[in-house]
């Protein structure tokens, strides 16, 4: 982590609640709201959101104030936000609010380009604010379960399956920055290794942007590693195999269920055992880590260099064309030679 975080400038008063306001009242940016509003040591001023029915909705699920604009948020006076607009407006706001040195948390992605994203690390850092990216699966229970077991071991390869129906909320980015970067960003906490070699294969088969990314990935440390994902399957899944020299370590991160396979011996037999997993709920644990760093002045659990440098590696996938879909290719039924 190359975050700077001053003592002085980003240490709050320990002694008074934080006033945290949350922008962005879509489902992200309310269940913000709603987690926020519960936490001790925290006053919950308002959300900010330009569409009067998202501001309703806030109002009825957290009982919170609602703001039409910026302005009016930071009237009221704020130590800290979580930015959860538009990818698109991650970096306007996040600019606006560093140059009132408020402390953030922007979700993922940082921003919509990798220059966007430097500049407003950059911009913190200069001003010595807390910076987070809310790269929030890394809060998982089974991911930190998954991130326990696999310390210390020389891991080979990692596989990771993110997929699921295609959500109607998306409209303006595709699998790749929507879901995949989650496990890019896994990817390089597991290792604690940069991504040098990147491998892409996507397809565009019923939206306009990729719905399907079989991701490839090779390390500096020399790990495998790569990413299932698409908006073509009718239920979820969520999981996570990594293979060391030592374990096989298999997650459900939907179910949170997470196994060991260990003791290998020269017959083929082996060893199992389920991990004790914990409870929290991701979401929760995330927004205290980030406000934790904001109270103490200490660097926040997920960087903003963090952040960008997974969006750099998403964006590098999206460099290649992607490839039609099967059923465009193949009008009808293939001839079968006699």
């Amino acid at each position: 982590m190359n975050a700077k975080v001053s003592a002085a400038g980003a240490k709050a008063d320990i002694g008074r609640a934080l006033r945290v306001g949350v922008i962005g009242a879509g489902v992200m940016g309310s269940n913000h709201a709603r987690v926020l509003a519960g936490l001790p040591g925290v006053l919950l001023i308002g959300i900010v959101d330009p569409l009067p029915e998202h501001r309703t909705r806030a109002i009825d699920l957290v009982g919170c104030r609602a703001f039409e604009s910026l302005d009016q948020l930071f009237a009221e006076g704020i130590d800290a936000v979580t930015i959860a607009a538009p990818t698109h407006l991650h970096h306007e706001i996040a600019l606006a609010c560093i140059a009132r040195n408020i402390h953030i948390l922007v979700e993922k992605p940082v921003a919509s380009t990798v220059e966007e994203g430097r500049e407003i690390v950059a911009a913190a850092e200069r001003a010595g604010v807390t910076l987070m990216v809310g790269h929030v699966e890394r809060f998982n229970p089974a991911v930190a379960a998954i991130k326990q077991a696999i310390s210390g071991e020389d891991i080979l390869s990692i596989g990771i399956t993110r997929v699921g129906p295609f959500p109607p909320r998306m409209s303006n980015v595709g699998v790749v920055i929507d879901l995949a970067v989650h496990d890019i960003d896994l990817i390089r906490w597991f290792t604690e290794s940069d991504i040098v070699e990147v491998q892409p294969q996507l397809s565009s088969a019923v939206a306009e942007r990729e719905d399907i990314a079989l991701l490839q990935f090779r390390t500096a440390s020399g790990v495998l590693a790569h990413i299932n994902t698409n908006w073509l399957t009718p239920f979820k899944a969520r999981n996570v195999t990594v293979a060391t020299r030592g374990k096989y370590v298999m997650g459900d991160l939907l179910t949170r269920q997470v196994t060991e396979c260990f003791g290998f011996k020269p017959d083929g037999s082996y060893s199992m055992r389920h991990l004790p997993v914990g409870h929290d709920e991701p979401l929760r644990a995330e927004l205290i880590a980030f406000l934790d760093a904001v109270r103490g002045g200490k660097l926040p659990a997920v960087s903003g260099d963090e952040g960008v440098a997974s969006l750099e590696i998403a964006i590098r996938c999206l460099e290649s064309p992607a490839r039609p879909a099967a059923s465009t290719m193949r009008k009808g039924p293939r001839r079968v030679a006699s």
